[in-house]
């Protein structure tokens, strides 16, 4: 799997927030979810905005992570099956 590098956390970003890398699938998707609805509904400030479009590109590429792992364990399972 790719290594994700999670942007910085701006001033804007709470202490709290957990680590991109340290997220599951459908903990990141949930979150991303959660970040495009914000931005659809126009955060405060354009710092507010960044910070959110940087997580969200963030979340995204962990959740293509996640998806790709998935497939590669797919196709390990489907060579390893005996043909039928």
């Amino acid at each position: 799997m790719a290594q994700s590098s999670s942007p910085a956390p701006s001033a804007s970003a709470p202490a709290d927030v957990p680590d991109v890398a340290s997220l599951s699938y459908e903990q990141a998707r949930d979150e991303l979810v959660t970040v495009v609805s914000e931005l659809e509904q126009g955060a405060s400030t354009l710092e507010r905005s960044l910070a959110l479009w940087e997580r969200g590109e963030a979340l995204a590429r962990r959740c293509e992570e996640w998806l790709l792992g998935a497939r590669e364990r797919l196709e390990a399972a489907r060579r390893q099956a005996p043909a039928e």
